[in-house]
């Protein structure tokens, strides 16, 4: 008995670090793609070109890492969805600046990963080697061939294919040098993303409307609603393409099946913002309490600003 508390005292601690564990295997899968990148795709040209190449590897994959966080978060699809057959759904009336709050907020999501692949490149210094070896501009000329023979200033370009005319330690050097910057950059994106998530997340628990606990039981609370939603979306699918099949089969008129009105699923569907006035915890929460019948002025979907709870 004593094993099984223990074992489930453990599977209760993942499952409450699981923003963490989900970070860390976003961390490893980063590492793990730039490595891939940098051993079998990244093939540095060593001509004019090195410019473009280096740095198409190091931005292109932070560009569609930030693309798929876009396209995989559910408020980007829940915030957009109808909006062309109704604006009023991201620019209601009196709340036209809360579109741009909220895909500020999902923005900042999306760049959780393509700021780890920045950080990742940089450190290893690979793609910046490269990039930076092919400039032409001569202030950067200036800077990373000061001290260095005229040759460096000619054939900076084969630095990373080691073909340059430079003595074997001069082109050590070089490339030490342009990976050591390239880690500095690495590290100072990670202590400004670091501070930023840490300033950010502390002026949104400052501006809270609500208490610590509240707070935790409101989390707990989204979860559970997300969880037992998706199970009876389930259900009540089954159930109606049950019915459905059955009277086609059978030839026959179906029976009455209860959903929500066109209404009531637009109402269910907005962005929400709490209210301590109505402690109402999720728009579906919302909905339910304030009735599934909207008002002649109702009809025209708004949408609402997404609390803390998304975050916490």
């Amino acid at each position: 008995m004593s094993n099984m508390d223990a074992f489930q005292g453990i599977l209760k601690f993942f499952l409450n670090q699981k923003t963490a564990i989900g970070y860390s295997f976003m961390a490893l899968l980063t590492v793990g793609g730039e490595r891939l990148f940098s051993l079998v795709a990244f093939k540095c040209p060593c001509s004019a070109e090195n410019t473009v190449y280096g740095l198409a590897f190091l931005f292109a994959p932070a560009w569609v890492l930030l693309i798929l966080g876009f396209f995989l978060n559910n408020r980007s699809w829940r915030l957009f969805t109808g909006c062309c057959v109704n604006p009023r759904k991201i620019f209601p009336r009196g709340h036209g600046c809360r579109f741009f709050y909220v895909l500020g907020q999902i923005t900042l999501h999306s760049l959780v990963a393509p700021m780890m692949w920045l950080s990742v490149a940089l450190l290893n210094g690979t793609f910046y080697e490269c990039a930076m070896s092919g400039t032409k501009s001569s202030r950067l000329l200036e800077l990373i061939c000061k001290g260095k023979p005229k040759e460096c200033w000619e054939e900076l370009y084969k630095v990373s294919c080691e073909k340059t005319s430079l003595t074997p330690a001069d082109n050590e050097e070089l490339k030490l040098s342009l990976q050591a910057q390239s880690q500095i950059l690495g590290w100072c994106l990670i202590c400004s993303a670091s501070f930023f998530s840490l300033f950010t997340t502390c002026y949104g628990r400052c501006r809270a409307k609500v208490s610590y606990l509240q707070l935790s039981f409101w989390k707990t609370y989204v979860e559970k609603e997300k969880a037992q939603l998706e199970e009876t979306f389930l259900d009540y699918a089954n159930k109606l393409s049950e019915r459905n099949l059955k009277c086609f089969f059978e030839n026959k008129r179906p029976e009455a099946f209860p959903l929500p009105s066109f209404a009531a699923w637009e109402a269910a569907s907005e962005l929400y913002s709490f209210h301590q006035t109505q402690q109402h915890y999720s728009t579906l929460h919302k909905v339910v309490e304030d009735g599934l019948e909207l008002g002649p002025e109702e009809n025209e979907t708004t949408m609402a600003l997404v609390g803390s709870t998304q975050h916490v």
